[in-house]
């Protein structure tokens, strides 16, 4: 009988304290899903990289003083599926907003956006991502794009920013990357920052690797000493355009007849530089036009892989052919 009585003791205080933990973790709940702060309503910009996971986002908005609770916000965010939803960019918040709402806002009321473009890509690549994430039609953009000087990177653009507003941007980013040193450089060597700019366009498709690069950049300033054609394939194919049926840009397998096309970007047919540049290249690309590796190196292919060689004559070129392509 006393044994009955223990265990129903046991089992009213283990219900007491499951009550008072049910209890105690809705008043906690509901304490911290509260706005911080109701009455103020200052704006605050808020923004999220790309890559940042929930535990990251919860203590940046705790210590912005946007919500009461990191681990709090962290388990809305978690278990009520809106986790997977977070977008990276720029947002306007405030304290009187309460922990569902900034979860809400998080998903939907994204003022910027995040926007990367790589090396190597020309202007109508760079068109594409504008119009798929910012709706700004192809043509707009192009009708402003400078060919080479739209500098690789990644952008936050806010959603109703122009396309004249966004080419200034990436104008704006080209000149802080390519420093007034680098120029003076350039100027050293007898070029100019289009020829500059030109070069690193060819170099940034034709080379593969930092390694590579400072090479093939050699390689093309020794052609163009001699006044050789580059006969750059690059250059074919920006001529050539899109290519349907490869979904492409850039056409994977050049012929004999591609080599005769009448195209001022032609460097098959015409020596020197091409008229412009040829795509948008990165810093490492201009690096290697500025810092070349000095050779005796004038030709180069790659291999199916990727692999670079090179030749000093045309004899060893011809070879290089046979062995890593034929």
């Amino acid at each position: 009988m006393k044994l009955n009585n223990l265990v129903r003791i046991r089992i009213i205080v283990s219900v007491i304290i499951v009550s008072l933990s049910v209890v105690g973790g809705y008043f906690w709940w509901t304490y911290v899903m509260r706005p911080v702060d109701t009455n103020d309503t200052t704006p605050i910009m808020f923004v999220i990289p790309r890559g940042q996971g929930s535990k990251e986002l919860s203590k940046k908005l705790a210590t912005a003083g946007l919500i009461r609770s990191q681990i709090g916000f962290y388990l809305l965010v978690r278990f009520f599926g809106t986790d997977g939803q977070i977008q990276a960019g720029d947002f306007r918040l405030n304290k009187s907003m309460d922990a569902k709402t900034i979860a809400s806002e998080l998903t939907l009321g994204m003022l910027d956006i995040w926007v990367t473009t790589l090396e190597g890509w020309r202007n109508e690549e760079i068109a594409m991502v504008l119009s798929k994430n910012l709706n700004i039609p192809e043509k707009e953009f192009l009708k402003v794009a400078q060919e080479g000087y739209m500098f690789p990177d990644t952008y936050l653009i806010p959603k109703d920013a122009t396309a004249g507003a966004i080419v200034s941007m990436f104008i704006s980013n080209f000149n802080k990357k390519i420093t007034p040193e680098i120029l003076e450089t350039v100027k050293k060597e007898g070029m100019t920052k289009d020829e500059l700019v030109t070069i690193a366009s060819l170099v940034e498709r034709e080379g593969r690797t930092n390694t590579d690069r400072p090479i093939i950049a050699g390689i093309l300033l020794n052609r163009l000493k001699r006044n050789w054609p580059l006969q750059v394939d690059a250059t074919l194919q920006y001529a050539l355009g899109y290519q349907q049926r490869e979904k492409t840009w850039w056409k994977k397998e050049l012929t004999d007849e591609d080599k005769k096309i009448d195209s001022p970007y032609n460097t098959y047919l015409n020596p020197g530089l091409p008229r412009a540049p040829i795509a948008n290249p990165g810093i490492e690309a201009m690096k290697a036009v500025i810092t070349p590796q000095v050779t005796e190196y004038m030709f180069y292919l790659h291999d199916k892989n990727g692999v670079a060689y090179y030749a000093k004559t045309i004899e060893g070129h011809l070879e290089n052919i046979a062995n890593y392509l034929e």
